[in-house]
This record gives C-alpha cells, sequence and structure tokens, in this order.
C-alpha cells in the first residue's frame, strides 16, 4: 500500500504553505489529490516528488509556464531533453540580463549616494538625480 500524506504533512516535508499546494492543485500544476471518506485532500508519493520539483525551479527562478513546460518533458526522449535544456539555457540568460541590469542600479546608486554633500547649500544628490534621470551614469532599467 502507498503512503498518503494530509496536506499539512505534505506542507511540512516541502516546506510549502498549505495554501500554496492548494493553488498549485488547482493551476493544474499538481494533480487534483484524491479524497479520505472525511473529504480530506489525500497526497500521495508522486505529489511529493512533483512538489519537490516545483520547489526546487522555483527556488532557481524558474516562472510557473516553464515549471508546466519542464513537467511535462520527463518521457527521456531525446527532443524532451533538448527542450529541457533550451528552457534552462534561456532562463540562464533571463538571469544573467537581470543580473547585469541590477548590478548597473548598485553601481548607480552608490554613485548617487557617495556624491551627495549636506554641507553644500543642503544639496541631496540622491533627490536631485531621482528627478532627473539624464544625471544617471548609466542606463539601469
Amino acid at each position: 500500500m502507498s503512503k498518503h500524506y494530509s496536506i499539512g504533512q505534505l506542507s511540512k516535508l516541502t516546506d510549502c504553505k498549505s495554501t500554496t499546494i492548494r493553488w498549485y492543485e488547482e493551476r493544474g500544476l499538481l494533480p487534483v489529490a484524491s479524497r479520505s471518506e472525511g473529504n480530506q485532500r489525500r497526497y500521495t508519493e508522486q505529489h511529493l516528488m512533483m512538489l519537490r520539483f516545483i520547489r526546487h525551479a522555483r527556488a532557481l527562478g524558474f516562472d510557473l509556464a516553464a515549471i508546466e513546460q519542464l513537467q511535462t518533458l520527463c518521457s527521456c526522449c531525446v527532443d524532451d531533453h533538448l527542450e529541457a535544456d533550451r528552457i534552462a539555457k534561456q532562463h540562464l540568460a533571463d538571469v544573467q540580463y537581470k543580473i547585469r541590469q541590477l548590478q548597473a542600479m548598485e553601481t548607480e546608486l552608490a554613485r548617487m549616494i557617495e556624491s551627495c554633500n549636506y554641507d553644500d547649500e543642503h544639496q541631496c544628490k540622491v533627490l536631485e538625480v531621482l528627478a532627473d534621470h539624464s544625471l544617471c551614469n548609466d542606463e539601469h532599467h
């Protein structure tokens, strides 16, 4: 007989809130759980593995659409592996782009803060630069 979990047990095993588990189920990322005689959801090992997959993919920043695509790619055929690789490479490119954006923002924020001089006519470079984007050194959006 296979092991069954309540939503609370599944939540503890995956560090995922019960409301999120129900939402994943409603969204179709998790199969609908069976119900006990008392109408409580009963989850299986398959649910546990799938939820761990979703949680790990989310922790790596994959969006739900990509996770749905990746979940369907489990038949071990070459095309599935190639598609999973394509999705991961696109996600990596997106992450690298966001890192460059964040680094540009970090540089601009540090420059703004360092150029503040409160002794000089009470000028605040932060407020001045925020009011006029042309005073920024780089594009950061």
